[in-house]
């Protein structure tokens, strides 16, 4: 089929490579008219700097798995196998108030081949253990020495490292400042190249907080909060607008 290309169709083209240039740099602007007929710029500023976790949470758990006959020794061994978790713990310096256990969980197994008589069934018994710690260095070490308890007997496993930074609210009220500012640096080199100038700020609201590992540009509409690096970027966004003049 033959495409016709006049002038409507190179006007369209234009327009949307103006679009997505813009997108790229860094925020969708446009000029409009406010309720009082003036003439505003809205457009999109942003800032980003470099944080350190400062807060880890480490998920384990222990396991057994057990007859039905074997429900009572295994609740005894499932007790055992937590004292010696604490040992483990208390030996490497976590506090007792860091450690959170959490009740045993009963689980039957699934069988595929049809009905199993009372003393055939067998049972996973989980207990789930989460230690909190401003340690982030201490942790992640000690993770990696969690083998020590497996060696031992005990059916301990290790269900990952989650780093936070706990003052992101006081940090994002500081961010959202450069934001503007940079939304504004932004709103003067476009009225410029307009033969216009940005007059006072009439409005700003803030986008969503993204908490990204560091170096990451893998951001989301509805925010985002990496856990998996100890070291991360945090983003912020403003969507401003300026009377032009």
């Amino acid at each position: 089929m033959k495409t016709i290309f006049n002038e409507n169709n190179y006007l369209a083209l234009t327009i949307g490579i103006a679009l997505i240039l813009a997108t790229i740099v860094g925020g969708i602007f446009y000029t409009t008219k406010d309720t009082t007929n003036k003439d505003i710029l809205t457009v999109t500023g942003s800032a980003r700097t470099e944080v350190t976790a400062d807060s880890v949470l480490w998920r384990t758990q222990i396991t057994r798995n057990v007859s039905f006959s074997e429900l009572k020794s295994g609740y005894a061994a499932m007790a055992s196998d937590m004292t010696a978790v604490k040992a483990f713990l208390a030996a490497n310096n976590v506090a007792e108030d860091a450690i959170t256990i959490q009740p045993i969980m009963m689980n039957e197994d699934w069988n595929n081949n049809g009905p199993v008589v009372q003393e055939s069934k067998r049972y996973t018994l989980t207990q789930p253990i989460e230690i909190k710690s401003v340690d982030v260095n201490g942790i992640t070490a000690l993770a990696q020495k969690s083998a020590d308890l497996i060696n031992k007997g005990v059916l301990f496993q290790s269900q990952g490292l989650e780093y936070y930074y706990t003052k992101l609210a006081d940090l994002r009220v500081s961010m959202l400042g450069d934001a503007v500012k940079d939304a504004k640096e932004r709103a003067q080199n476009m009225a410029k190249a307009g033969g216009q100038r940005v007059g006072s700020l009439q409005s700003a609201s803030s986008g969503v907080v993204q908490v990204l590992s560091r170096g990451s540009v893998e951001v989301s509409d509805y925010g985002s909060y990496d856990t998996s690096k100890i070291e991360k970027d945090v983003m912020v966004t403003v969507r401003a607008t300026f009377g032009v003049k």
